[in-house]
């Protein structure tokens, strides 16, 4: 009888009818591994969405339409910081409410009233060179530091959202007349970023933050490679305040110190991860940039980003499944190693002796699908028909665990959650690249920058 239930409940999430929105803190139980032949692939993959997508939904921070920079369960915050809103991890999940839409998990008119409610938010929050900042007051539109200094514009943060938000123009551009003057004031907000400000009078690189109070005394220039490229890509397609082909060249790519010869088990990389040039550092790097900005054929002179990304995954999924340092839990089915919550509070969980602390962070397998999509199903399915409820629950997998440490917390993080549903999504129907890519300016930028697309093949 619990199992035939299970099975309606998934079809339930499949069809995507209204009454799920009532039943949805009811849509799984405690999987037995016994079950797993009950749902298809495409079933959990649906379900895994769903869930997800309901952190930018139900979670969503009520005045602004935002999504929280996290939520926990048990209703315990630092810093009392619930209400405090992400620009980045709203930019991942204004795609996910897309994803959402298409799914039929909401109307297209409920996906256009909030997406409303959260531009006319951004158009009226701090802003600063047309940028915004890390974190900002969900009641408000001010600005939360992120630190001391850190209390101005965040132009990653910032590409994070404009990355999102260029994806929901082009949804809604050809629409109703309310979703053509949706898609105008995201126009609006794209084109008043002022990108070439962030090269700090004109140096061949874009420097992360700028502060009204310090200017630019936090002095972090963003230099490949990372999970930044998304950043230059945007600016080299503004069409207001373009960066020069030299600042990508000569800033994010090193004058083309970028290129190396490294990798491990077999797995190339052609380029330098700051830090972590073995093993390709934490799995984040693979996902935020690429979003919306297709890595399929994506080639430049420094890389091929779609088999970079591939191996800097597989680099991660070989590591855990090899599991040197002894973890309890780790397996070619349970692996996952990104920056994430942590034992000690956050950490960039990673491969190598030193980053590698026994935690399994499901957003790094999950958002992975486009590039190892049996590994990540094989991780899917271990994390729901094994380990359960410990380390799922209503707004999907919670952020991170430890099966070493006996640590399951349940907590949620936006800039992990989001990912998951978007790249499960682009590994499905390639959604959020099509948008993303459809752009003509972003086109335009990656010509500029001698970039080989998908786009320009065709």
């Amino acid at each position: 009888m619990e199992k035939a239930l299970k099975l309606l409940i998934f079809l339930v999430v499949i069809a995507g009818i209204s009454c799920l929105r009532t039943s949805r803190e009811n849509t799984r139980q405690t999987a037995e591994e016994s079950d797993s032949g009950s749902m298809t692939d495409d079933s959990l993959m649906t379900l895994v969405q769903y869930r997800t997508f309901q952190y930018f939904r139900d979670g969503a921070e009520p005045v602004s339409g935002m999504a929280r920079e996290r939520y926990h369960v048990d209703g315990i915050y630092p810093d009392d910081d619930m209400n405090v809103v992400t620009s980045g991890g709203t930019g991942f999940g204004v795609m996910a409410i897309l994803v959402g839409i298409e799914r039929g998990f909401i109307s297209r008119e409920e996906g256009y009233q909030q997406l409303r409610k959260i531009v006319s938010f951004l158009q009226s929050a701090d802003r600063f060179h047309g940028a915004w900042s890390h974190w900002i007051y969900g009641e408000t539109g001010k600005v939360k530091p992120f630190s001391q200094k850190d209390n101005g514009a965040d132009i990653v943060e910032t590409a994070y959202l404009i990355q999102g938000l260029l994806a929901v123009r082009e949804y809604f551009k050809d629409g109703s007349a309310q979703e053509k003057a949706l898609a105008d004031d995201i126009d609006k907000l794209w084109r008043e970023v002022e990108w070439s400000w962030f090269t700090k009078g004109g140096e061949d690189v874009i420097y992360w933050h700028w502060s009204p109070d310090y200017g630019w005394e936090m002095n972090h220039q963003v230099r490949g490679y990372n999970e930044c490229l998304i950043l230059y890509i945007l600016a080299a397609s503004s069409p207001t305040y373009p960066v020069k082909p030299e600042v990508y060249h000569n800033g994010w790519a090193r004058s083309g110190d970028i290129r190396t010869n490294s990798g491990q088990f077999g797995y190339t990389l052609n380029l330098k991860h700051n830090g972590a040039e073995e093993y390709g550092g934490p799995l984040f790097w693979a996902h935020y940039s690429y979003l919306g900005l297709d890595p399929r054929n994506l080639k430049d002179q420094y890389a091929d980003y779609w088999q970079e990304n591939v191996n800097h995954t597989l680099i991660n999924w070989k590591w855990c499944s090899e599991n040197p340092k002894g973890f309890k839990g780790y397996s070619d089915k349970c692996w996952g190693l990104t920056a994430s919550y942590s034992v000690g509070f956050y950490s960039a969980h990673a491969p190598g002796e030193k980053n590698d602390l026994g935690v399994i962070s499901p957003t790094a397998a999950l958002s992975s699908m486009p590039y190892t999509p049996e590994h990540s199903l094989n991780a899917m399915k271990h994390f729901y028909n094994n380990l359960g409820d410990k380390i799922w629950g209503k707004y999907g997998f919670y952020d991170a665990f430890s099966e070493h440490n006996d640590w399951y917390p349940q907590k949620y993080l936006a800039i992990d959650q989001g990912p998951v549903v978007v790249m499960i999504e682009n590994y499905r129907t390639a959604f959020l690249w099509d948008l993303f890519m459809s752009c003509p300016e972003i086109r335009q930028g990656l010509n500029l920058l001698g970039f080989l697309s998908q786009l320009e093949k065709e």
